[in-house]
């Protein structure tokens, strides 16, 4: 059967999918590798925030207590955070501010979290910890200008009701923890953004409805909540990697759609809603996230997520990332959009490919996207249905779709289709092939870099009636995009393909003689 795309527009397509992604702890971005993969991911999706964990631990050396005469003294150092930021703001993406996790100069416990050890214990001194925020959100705005900082969303704690990331998962705890942060970013300036509660997958409803309830009788301040959303099981572990179960893809957008409906009612219902962290796995050595199939398992989150909330945020764009640890293997499961030394992986191009997409929608199904640009493009995403119980993938699925575009009876359009399923685009696979080398040397990285690309197709398309008629067949978990422009015909009058090799007869020149 063949899906009649109207001419009207359906909507439009939110920047929702890429106001902002994850990263790995804050001062990895000192790296050189790190500053080259974020280039590389700005040039082809461009991201307009990112958020990361560690702004104010040890490792970036913000907090500095010293004793001078006998007298406890605390400095404020922003060195690292300057590097940091400019490189940011020079690649044309913002922070999306998260304060934590404890310095431990600061903290109460000696709870921490991750191979970096991340302190997550309440502050010791709340005065302090207040003095903290001031002294970090003043240095930004004296550095970057208050308009500037103005439009970076400030979040409150990360995952305050797991034990993990937070001493206990002191609900009570942590309210105190967000009403003094809150308080004073705001006493540093009123028009900043400030929210949470950043919550794990799981919670029980009332974990947000209270921490509304909360925030109303305290009249904290808040601008937008926030929570992430994970789909996979319990961690089945092996050496170095974990392999997990997944829900259907809709489980995402069932999470996503939570926070409005668990808030409905409440002070916060109409406040802005940020998945501030989401993905498959929760797991940055789970071997799912390098595979093809993880592309079309997302390819219908990136296409209706931006119905539901203000953001969904990427966890993460490179797999410069080291919460367990160095990994020991060029592919080991990471969560990153590239590998180390910048090889693409299938959701890599599912990100570009969404780059290339106009901004109106055309229509939306449970294998499409299509969307126009203002100057008539038509662009096409399509995808695979993915089977998360182990089943034979689809092979040979296909989008059948009359699709408008304009122009007289007998014109053209330039059809260009860029592909990626197991075999296309599918680094991952290819380096499975060459024997999973864990440090592949520079003529593998080459062929790696080269399988990485998506395969590219094109074909030209009769338009009859304004529509065109596109047939997409697609392969095991493929992602396709496909783009179609109208063909301006400039061919000369005399240009004849047959004559290619110089062979056939010279046309007869008229002469005009009597």
């Amino acid at each position: 059967m063949r899906i009649h795309v109207p001419d009207q527009p359906a909507g439009q397509l939110t920047e929702a999918w890429r106001l902002c992604v994850g990263t790995g702890r804050f001062d990895l971005a000192l790296r050189r590798d790190y500053q080259d993969s974020l280039a590389l991911v700005q040039q082809d999706i461009g991201f307009r925030h990112i958020r990361g964990h560690g702004l104010l631990s040890d490792n970036v050396g913000i907090h500095r207590p010293y004793e001078y005469e006998g007298v406890r003294h605390v400095r404020h150092s922003f060195g690292y955070v300057d590097q940091v930021v400019d490189a940011y703001l020079d690649l044309g993406i913002k922070p999306f501010v998260e304060l934590g996790f404890m310095p431990s100069g600061l903290a109460s416990g000696d709870q921490t979290v991750f191979w970096w050890q991340g302190n997550v214990t309440p502050p010791r001194d709340w005065r302090e910890w207040a003095d903290l925020v001031r002294a970090t959100v003043r240095h930004l705005i004296a550095r970057y200008g208050l308009e500037e900082v103005r439009t970076w969303p400030i979040e409150v704690w990360n995952e305050p009701n797991l034990d993990a990331f937070w001493e206990g998962a002191d609900q009570d705890a942590y309210h105190r923890l967000y009403e003094v942060t809150a308080t004073a970013v705001k006493e540093v300036d009123a028009g900043l953004q400030v929210g949470g509660p950043s919550l794990a997958p799981g919670y029980q409803p009332e974990w947000i409805t209270r921490f509304a309830d909360f925030v109303a009788e305290r009249s904290a301040p808040i601008d937008f909540v926030s929570r992430h959303a994970y789909t996979s099981g319990p961690a089945q572990e092996v050496p170095f990697g974990t392999h997990q179960t997944l829900v259907p893809a809709s489980g995402l957008l069932e999470q996503f759609a939570a926070p409005g409906e668990q808030l409905a009612g409440t002070a916060l219902a109409e406040l802005p809603v940020h998945i501030t962290e989401f993905n498959s796995s929760y797991r940055p050595d789970n071997p799912i996230h390098d595979t093809a199939m993880h592309a079309a398992y997302l390819a219908p989150v990136l296409a209706a997520g931006g119905e539901l909330v203000d953001s969904f945020s990427y966890w993460t764009f490179s797999d410069m990332f080291e919460e367990v640890g160095i990994p020991t293997t060029l592919f080991h499961g990471g969560f990153g959009l590239l590998t180390h030394r910048q090889i693409k992986k299938p959701t890599y191009h599912l990100y570009a490919f969404m780059a290339r997409m106009g901004d109106t929608v055309l229509a939306r199904g449970e294998d499409h996207l299509v969307t126009r640009h203002d100057d008539g493009r038509v662009t096409v995403l399509a995808w695979a249905p993915v089977d998360v119980t182990g089943g034979e993938p689809a092979d040979g699925h296909t989008v059948r779709l009359s699709v408008p575009v304009g122009g007289p009876e007998g014109s053209a359009v330039y059809a260009h289709r860029s592909t990626v399923a197991e075999d296309a685009g599918n680094a991952y696979a290819a380096w499975c092939e060459m024997g999973r080398p864990a440090s592949p040397g520079r003529r593998q990285l080459d062929a790696l870099r080269e399988a990485s690309e998506p395969a590219r197709s094109h074909k030209s398309l009769p338009v009859a009636a304004g529509r065109v008629d596109c047939d997409l067949v697609l392969a095991r978990h493929e992602v396709t995009l496909l783009e179609l422009t109208p063909v301006q015909d400039e061919t000369p009058a005399w240009w004849d393909e047959s004559r290619l090799l110089g062979l056939g007869t010279q046309p007869q020149r008229d002469t005009g003689g009597a």
